[in-house]
């Protein structure tokens, strides 16, 4: 097999490994690397169905202890099973291309440009401009890292019509929704080096019991037509399945050994409503309109998708384990999170262990047929913060977490208040919600260091005291900052809509009775008193 796969040496250097090398030196590489984060997570999940396929499961926790006890993967089991599927792999198989297939057409023989395939070059709104002013071509190469990423995340819309598949209206493909991973908000878990990524990732057969035996990728499978494998769609029969879903019909054209266009049309359609016995990578929300709409008489369950705004510190009440405090109703969280958590609790996963959580998604724009925005944050944190046991430093992490929301409030109510003691008449919310966001900017990384800085050793209350003087200070100062930069014709205020009177000196002893009270364990801090502290 020919290298084709980016990652990160332990110096790193950016190095192109094929699949096999990949395996086989995963325990001194730091992790993939892709043309674009949600290529790292297709990628990934793409290795993950080689592994658990390789590996027979592995079966259950007994025996993917032994993969991690051991300090390579286990490559001559990786190699026979790559060598049994070889052919397979051949992204220009005249019969069974990898990922593709052979014979899909149009009806008038063309084919189309690769900005179709390339994610940071959408049809009609590019984000980068470095391919634009020629014709379009890949090296086999970076097109294999594109078709795996197309079967992952391609956007919606019309696609090519090939004329054996039934669903061909007018030479056309109608829309049949995002490609499987679109409609996933992704987490991934990762670990020192990318071994210990996979099997962090790696799920026994026993822990979820929802594998299917026919649990199989693509390449096992007899080989694709343009039409849907099973009319009117099937439901998968694992998270391998769901790893490698082929949910785009794609042929590659080639020419003197460069791919020069793609042919891509609708695949095999999956909806996300209660997938969640099978997705490990997403957390879930549970949706009433889903259950109205198909008349359900049990919760409805749909992917919680990634708010390109908001940072992944400020979810981890849904991703760290319940423990009966700052909870989330209503909410799911992934299963690769609760695997985690097992091996925390029962200390298979030393407690100690740098973890780090990666959240990677795609946002759409309209009707999901361009790219709106890629989504990729990553938050490190020990393994005892996904370990039951630790209640008292879970909740403590949590109430940061609300606390936090609480404070940032409280600054946007403090420019609200100022902009109306100023005589201001905006009514969208503009000036509560640029403050409010500029809180968070500020508490942004004091809360990723605070947070990384937590172990087995941490206490509970001491560490939560901890963070209400850090978020207290720094929120403090920049509700100084607001009320400092406010017109003098604020002094004198002006009347809100129920007629009560609002000066600058009230809306910041405002926010800081609201700071003061949201962060109630922070020390007193004998060297700064601001006005209206």
């Amino acid at each position: 097999m020919r290298p084709w796969l980016l990652a990160r040496d332990q110096d790193g250097d950016v190095v192109e490994l094929s699949m096999g090398e990949i395996f086989g030196s995963a325990h001194r590489l730091l992790g993939l690397v892709g043309d674009v984060p949600t290529q790292v997570f297709a990628l990934t999940r793409l290795l993950l169905a080689v592994l658990h396929r390789s590996v027979g499961g592995p079966r259950d926790v007994a025996a993917w202890r032994e993969l991690w006890r051991a300090e390579t993967l286990p490559v001559d089991d990786i190699d026979r099973y790559l060598q049994a599927h070889r052919h397979r792999f051949d992204l220009a198989d005249q019969t069974e291309p990898f990922f593709q297939v052979a014979g899909l057409r149009v009806a008038d023989g063309s084919v189309s440009d690769l900005s179709k395939l390339i994610a940071d070059v959408p049809n009609g709104a590019p984000f980068f401009t470095t391919r634009i002013g020629g014709r379009l071509t890949l090296a086999a190469a970076e097109a294999a890292r594109w078709l795996v990423h197309c079967q992952a995340f391609d956007t919606s819309g019309i696609k090519s019509g090939d004329p054996s598949d039934p669903r061909t209206k007018n030479g056309k493909g109608y829309p049949i929704g995002v490609s499987w991973s679109g409609h996933l908000g992704g987490v991934l878990v990762g670990g020192r080096t990318l071994r210990e990524t996979l099997l962090l990732n790696l799920i026994p057969r026993d822990f979820t019991q929802a594998a299917d035996a026919d649990d199989r990728p693509p390449w096992e499978r007899p080989q694709l037509g343009a039409a849907e494998e099973v009319p009117g769609g099937r439901a998968p029969t694992g998270p391998v399945e769901l790893f490698t879903w082929q949910s785009r019909r794609v042929r590659l054209a080639w020419d003197d050994g460069l791919v020069t266009g793609v042919l891509i049309g609708n695949g095999d359609r999956l909806t996300p409503q209660n997938m969640h016995p099978f997705e490990p990578h997403t957390l879930w929300r549970r949706s009433e309109t889903q259950e109205k709409k198909l008349r359900s008489s049990v919760p409805v369950y749909m992917p919680l998708e990634h708010n390109p705004e908001r940072d992944i510190w400020r979810g981890l009440q849904s991703m760290l384990p319940d423990t009966g405090a700052a909870t989330v109703e209503n909410r799911l969280t992934a299963t690769v999170l609760r695997w985690v958590s097992s091996l925390a609790m029962r200390r298979v996963l030393d407690t100690g262990y740098p973890l780090e959580l990666r959240a990677i998604g795609m946002h759409y724009g309209a009707q999901s047929s361009t790219v709106a925005d890629i989504v990729d944050d990553a938050l490190s944190l020990r393994a005892i913060l996904f370990a039951q046991d630790a209640a008292a430093l879970i909740g403590s992490v949590k109430q940061a977490v609300e606390h936090s929301e609480a404070g940032a409030n409280a600054v946007g109510r403090l420019a609200e208040n100022l902009a109306v003691a100023a005589g201001s008449r905006d009514i969208t919310g503009g000036h509560r919600l640029r403050a409010t966001e500029q809180a968070y900017s500020v508490l942004d990384p004091l809360f990723r260091t605070w947070l990384a800085g937590l172990d087995e050793n941490t206490d509970a209350s001491t560490c939560l005291a901890q963070w209400h003087r850090t978020a207290l200070d720094a929120l403090r100062e920049l509700a100084d900052d607001l009320a400092a930069t406010t017109p003098p014709v604020a002094w004198v205020g002006r009347d809100d809509r129920q007629g009560r009177r609002i000066t600058s000196v009230h809306a910041r002893k405002w926010c800081g009775d609201a700071l003061r009270k949201t962060f109630q364990y922070a020390a007193p801090s004998p060297s700064r008193t601001p006005v209206g502290s």
